[in-house]
């Protein structure tokens, strides 16, 4: 199986794969400098772009992508060639990343225009909704101090502290980062359901053929519903995922319309 493996596919996976080992054991003080962090973030540099896509949670999040890569990379790369496969996997990765990151700059956006909304007029009110809204960043203990705050509404050191609050709530999602291949990984899934949508591709579960442009679209379809659900408690970067399927289509269908080239 391994003897199929084709030259860029072999070199992206022992660099991932030796990224992650260094990262995960070695030298762990990486993770801050190769991770995405929000642009605003006191964290971020501008090569994070392209150092976040080698980096993985954990060794499940670093096999799921790495494995897709195995299984769809070779005969793309046997198609494309060499250079066009490393192009889908870098542009992917990196573009992901660029737009995932306006992604997160517009609900940054939005969180801070709640807090200067509250700290102009200060209410027990603004400061609950902004609680439920945000619920998974609070104890459950914040909502004795909302009891409290509604019974003194003009206390400032219950405004203060409710500031407070608040501004550690956006100082926490703007240093979450993001790491992982996925947005390169689903660039290479459309453009493999876009040159090849009929190969039947074997499930393991459940255990049923399918073919690959009817796959892509269900985990298209499958991303777009969570990137619109939004769990507070999915640590997923869904939105990367749509971003890199966007990319890879864009640079997939740019390449076919100029048949000369691509051929």
């Amino acid at each position: 199986m391994f003897r199929n493996i084709t030259p860029v596919v072999k070199n992206i996976l022992i660099i991932t794969v030796a990224v992650y080992a260094v990262t995960a054991f070695l030298m762990p003080q990486l993770n801050g400098l190769l991770a995405l962090y929000y642009v605003n973030s006191n964290r971020f540099i501008p090569t994070q772009f392209l150092t976040y896509m080698f980096m993985h949670a954990d060794g499940w999040h670093l096999f799921s992508n790495m494995f897709g890569l195995f299984i769809f990379g070779p005969l793309l790369e046997q198609f494309l060639g060499p250079k066009k496969i490393l192009t889908l996997w870098m542009v992917c990765g990196v573009g992901s990343g660029l737009l995932y990151s306006g992604y997160t700059a517009f609900q940054m956006n939005k969180l801070d225009n709640k807090i200067s909304e509250f700290y102009e007029e200060p209410s027990p009110e603004l400061f609950n909704r902004f609680v439920i809204e945000n619920r998974h960043h609070f104890k459950p203990a914040v909502f004795d101090f909302i009891d409290a705050y509604s019974r003194n509404p003009e206390d400032p050191a219950l405004i203060q502290r409710a500031k407070e609050n608040m501004t550690a709530t956006r100082d926490n999602q703007a240093n979450v980062p993001m790491v992982g291949a996925s947005g390169a990984l689903f660039g290479v899934l459309i453009a493999f359901a876009m040159l090849f949508p009929n190969t039947q591709l074997f499930l393991l579960f459940p255990p049923m053929p399918v073919k690959a442009k009817y796959l892509v679209l269900f985990y298209g379809l499958y991303t777009i519903y969570n990137v619109v659900n939004n769990n507070p408690l999915d640590n997923v970067a869904h939105f990367a995922h749509l971003s890199g399927l966007i990319v890879g289509a864009g640079l997939v269908y740019y390449w076919k319309k100029s048949r000369k080239d691509f051929y």
